[in-house]
């Protein structure tokens, strides 16, 4: 449970804290790494499955970029838990690209919004692979350590 500094959406509990459970003497820093990358996707998961339940709209694919998108397993495990494609930019920093595309369209550069879209590229897209079975019996399981996580807080 990556909740370093508190949990956001949609739980809401700013006090809580990092949490790892079910470590035995063959756990390495490798596995934590694992971990904390599918807990960071578990989180999105749950956000975009509120998001679908508020909307009442089917999620379409998830357009990705910054840091943590440059990680292809993260990516694969988005893919596999939300089930959708993910799609990452070929510009990974798209914050700065989106304020030099604004400025140009500012200044007159760009004629419209509709040539600024045409500048974003993929890189790569990571469609689901998951079985069913086992995208459930991973959603039970954090859903077991947002509980334990509740009871500590």
């Amino acid at each position: 449970m990556p909740a370093l500094s508190g949990m956001g959406a949609p739980h809401w509990i700013p006090g809580a804290t990092g949490l790892l459970t079910g470590l035995t003497r063959g756990t390495s820093p490798a596995h934590i790494a694992r971990a904390t990358l599918e807990g960071v996707a578990f989180q999105v998961n749950e956000v975009l499955t509120a998001m679908k339940k508020d909307s009442s709209r089917k999620l379409s694919p998830l357009k990705v970029d910054g840091g943590a998108s440059e990680n292809n397993f993260l990516m694969q495990f988005q893919a596999d838990l939300s089930q959708v494609p993910v799609i990452r930019s070929q510009v990974i920093e798209t914050t700065a690209l989106g304020a030099a595309l604004q400025a140009g369209l500012g200044i007159g550069f760009w004629s419209d919004l509709e040539e600024i879209t045409k500048k974003w590229k993929t890189d790569k897209t990571f469609k689901p692979q998951m079985s069913a079975k086992e995208r459930k019996e991973k959603i039970q399981k954090w859903e077991k350590a947002i509980k334990a996580l509740k009871v500590l807080v």
